[in-house]
């Protein structure tokens, strides 16, 4: 169950400040503990706050740091997506959410509201932000400025954005509708978007657009002569004092701010007695330009009033404040509890309050993101440290491998090699390794060689094994790193790297074993694509299954995706969908089938079924309408090696997948065999999802 929401926006200044505010409200008052994250923010100053998080924080009394309450700022996000490593800003952004989600009930996440450089990537940042967490979103959009048409077409736009993506957009918010309009903007959402969207319509609320004396201060940067205590006025109208009194004051209007020259001291005079007098409307505050103050006469007698409005100075001429003042956009801050207060009874008097909440609570998310997944994956391994043994310390990707590893601190590391030709390889590659946490062994120097050599004596006598056989198989690295294991000296081992399948596997097989209830050792291969993880096994180690070891690699599988928390759905690939298929392939995988519905009656599975109809929704739903599989497969298992094999290369080239394996299942100890041509990043997820198996998964 989704434990968050994201609050995302179609355009600039659509006001989502009373969203944040009356959803806050309200989830409050529906969950214990409440917490709040804006992923990017706003560029601020040294020593600053950003003001969206400043006045949640503070005015439900939220239990954050303000460093925990966002990820990024919007100068160094834009700096890193230039140097392509969006990636890295997604890792910081999942973890800081993460940290949230741990303490907090429910976690309401505000989107970006760019200006200026980076506007044009908002809609792309929000949605990938949005799929990455794993949290449905709600969009809104302003109406100022919009025809009917325009603002409908816009919100849909931004909907059909986060669709296709498949992140699920629980309600559609149209904000700054003209009170008049309301109904029929409802009735045109409902009828362009779909019906589970919640669809709710705001009135402009000129009160909360309306700039306050305490803004204008902070964006002038006055200086403050009267009436601090009165800052949070809010400003109607403004009007500029350059003609006779007379003559002005019958321009005055309600909640009017008065510009005019410092040395004006009868505008100045007229405006205060015209905020006492009840002839006239009241005044918000009185700006003094050219940095030109009063003379002390007329301050005596400002200080002598029984009720004074802010007055404040600026540095420049009339013209120029008057056009700074039209441009400044009003927030809500901490301390004006009157537009907070506003901004909640106003949430709480137009938006289906019942409804919104119910979704909230009951939606659940599916599916689960490449970068959540590695993210759970490490997260899951520094729960239950665990020791895994690396036999190729020749290797410099498993040098470099291991020096990231330690900085992580996910795992404790053995590796297999000569220390100082290690400590050479580290000067050369120029990279940081601590020696302290990391036993380095040669196995013929080992105290533990002649145990080593025993044991797999006293193990393989039986096949002909002699004791010089022995002592000759453990200077292998392979077979000393995979009698670690065995011996629990180790919690696992990874390799491969420079050494081929069978050079790995076979002492795992010779005396690590199968489990009791498998027959056959399998592989799986996480397939981190754009949007999704899918599990696809055998791709290899089993040439030519049987529909017995078909079904067996089936269930294995499943259980391997739901222990690393994708829920299985499991497509039984062929080159045929259903039952229309014939010949001895197809009749394999239909038996294969069979015999996990049998064993495993509560696994979703289908078999038969093509590629496409599994992972299509589209074409499984037109093949294969009654399945709860089709076009939803999560776990893909291949007929043959041969098929499995060059498909998981394929998708992985052609698409850019992160694919993480081969895991091996069905041993008894976890033993992880690495491709050739393996990265340092792929050593790495292999050297986790080795130590996540031995925590007993």
């Amino acid at each position: 169950m989704s434990k968050a929401i994201y609050i995302a926006t179609s355009d600039q200044n659509s006001g989502k400040s009373i969203i944040t505010l009356g959803l806050m409200s309200i989830l409050i008052g529906k969950t214990a503990k409440v917490g709040y994250f804006r992923p990017i923010v706003e560029d601020f100053v040294d020593g600053g706050v950003d003001n969206h998080i400043e006045t949640v924080l503070s005015h439900f009394n939220l239990d954050i740091k303000f460093e925990d309450a966002y990820a990024i700022t919007k100068s160094k996000l834009i700096k890193k997506k230039n140097k392509g490593k969006i990636g890295e800003v997604l890792d910081l952004i999942i973890e800081k959410y993460k940290r949230l989600e741990e303490r907090f009930d429910f976690v309401l996440v505000e989107g970006t509201s760019f200006t200026g450089e980076g506007t044009s990537i908002e809609l792309d940042t929000n949605v990938l932000i949005a799929k990455n967490l794993g949290i449905p979103t709600i969009i809104i959009g302003s109406g100022i400025g919009k025809t009917l048409d325009e603002l409908v077409d816009s919100l849909h736009l931004v909907y059909d954005s986060f669709k296709v993506k498949e992140v699920e957009v629980l309600s559609v918010f149209a904000n700054k509708v003209q009170p008049e309009n309301i109904e029929l903007v409802t009735k045109s959402l409902q009828k362009s978007l779909p019906p589970n969207v919640l669809i709710n319509t705001i009135p402009l609320i000129s009160s909360l657009n309306n700039p306050t004396m305490q803004e204008i201060v902070n964006e002038l940067d006055a200086k403050v002569l009267f009436g601090e205590t009165y800052l949070n006025n809010e400003i109607g109208h403004y009007s500029v004092g350059a003609m006779q009194l007379h003559n002005y004051l019958v321009h005055l209007q309600n909640n009017a701010l008065v510009i005019t020259p410092g040395d004006r001291s009868d505008i100045i005079l007229g405006a205060l007695q015209a905020n006492e007098s009840a002839n006239y409307p009241t005044i918000s505050g009185i700006i003094l330009t050219g940095n030109i103050i009063p003379e002390q006469s007329i301050l005596k007698l400002i200080e002598g009033l029984s009720a004074v409005v802010p007055i404040i100075a600026v540095d420049g001429g009339t013209y120029h404040i008057t056009n700074k003042i039209g441009s400044i956009r009003s927030e809500i801050y901490a301390n004006n509890t009157h537009k907070i207060e506003t901004s909640i009874s106003t949430f709480e008097k137009y938006v289906k309050v019942d409804a919104l909440s119910e979704r909230l609570i009951t939606f659940v998310a599916e599916g689960m993101t490449p970068k959540m997944f590695q993210y759970n994956m490490v997260k899951r391994a520094k729960q239950h440290r665990k020791h895994i043994v690396l036999p190729e310390g020749n290797d410099d990707r498993i040098i470099m491998a291991a020096s990231r590893l330690l900085d992580m601190d996910v795992v404790d590391i053995s590796i297999i090699g000569d220390k100082k030709q290690i400590e050479s390889k580290v000067a050369e590659l120029g990279i940081t390794f601590d020696f302290s946490k990391v036993n380095i062994i040669n196995p013929i120097e080992s105290k533990l060689y002649e145990d080593y050599a025993n044991t797999y004596y006293e193990l393989r006598k039986a096949k002909n094994v002699s004791i010089t056989m022995a002592r000759d198989l453990m200077e292998d690295v392979s077979y000393f790193g995979t009698m670690m294991v065995y011996k629990g000296h180790a919690d696992g081992m990874v390799s491969g790297a420079a050494h081929t399948t069978q050079h790995t596997i076979l002492p795992a097989l010779q005396f690590i074993k199968t489990k009791p209830n498998s027959s056959v050792v399998s592989s799986v291969f996480f397939m981190c694509l754009e949007d999704r993880v899918s599990v696809f096994g055998d791709c290899a180690i089993n040439p030519n299954p049987t529909a017995e070891q078909l079904a067996e690699i089936a269930i294995s599988s499943a259980e391997s995706s739901l222990a690393f928390g994708i829920e299985p759905k499991i497509a039984m690939l062929s080159y045929s969908s259903g039952s229309s298929g014939k010949g001895d392939e197809v009749d394999k995988v239909r038996a294969a089938t069979a015999i996990v519905k049998a064993k495993r009656p509560d696994l979703k599975i289908e078999g038969p079924i093509q590629y496409d109809a599994a992972v299509d929704l589209t074409v499984g739903k037109s093949k294969m309408p009654d399945s709860e599989v089709a076009g939803q497969a999560s776990v893909l298992i291949f007929p043959d090696l041969n098929t499995g094999n060059n498909t998981y290369k394929a998708v992985q080239r052609e698409t850019g997948a992160l694919a993480i394996g081969p895991m091996l299942q069905g041993l008894n100890k976890p033993v992880n065999d690495l491709s050739r041509g393996c990265t340092v990043d792929d050593i790495i997820n292999t050297v986790v999802i080795t130590a996540i198996q031995a925590q007993g998964l």
